[in-house]
């Protein structure tokens, strides 16, 4: 729920959503992810120990969901939020993190839509002075329709 001191222009975006981003996930982008975040699990690395488990095929380390394809999600969202909370004086802003939520898990040459969406602008009174808190939400849907993971992250500005 939001307040009262949210300005009526950045309070008008929630709910805004982007365009329809495709992501491609690959074997060996997998491997590259996973060799990013230091991650030694068989499961993003090793073909027929992934086939032999429950996934049947490599899977995804958390928070990595391929290759874009087409564009849009959270730099669309930014790229919307960035100049209205610059014309609201909001210069200061700081990534306050990302939550994920999974539901299936993602496999190498999945094709991955996802769509995101301004789910909710709050303010908060700080130490420092007031501070609006974003949620902004991707929602990634594999290519049998099933939805695979919802990414929410905060954005928090001032």
């Amino acid at each position: 729920m939001t307040q009262a001191g949210v300005p009526d222009e950045i309070k008008a975006m929630i709910g805004t959503t982007t365009e329809p981003a495709i992501m491609e996930v690959e074997r060996g982008a997998i491997r590259r992810f996973a060799d990013a975040i230091d991650d030694p699990n068989p499961l993003y690395r090793d073909v027929e120990y992934a086939r032999n488990s429950k996934y049947g095929e490599i899977i995804c380390p958390i928070g990595f969901f391929g290759w874009p394809l087409k564009g849009g999600g959270l730099e669309q969202m930014m790229n919307t939020l960035m100049p209205v909370m610059m014309k609201a004086g909001l210069f200061r802003i700081l990534d306050g993190g990302i939550e994920y939520e999974y539901f299936l898990p993602v496999r190498a040459g999945d094709i991955l839509t996802s769509y995101g969406k301004i789910a909710d602008i709050r303010e908060r009174e700080g130490k420092s002075g007031k501070m609006l808190f974003m949620i902004l939400e991707q929602t990634y849907w594999n290519q049998n329709s099933d939805k695979v993971a919802i990414a929410r992250s905060t954005i928090i500005a001032r």
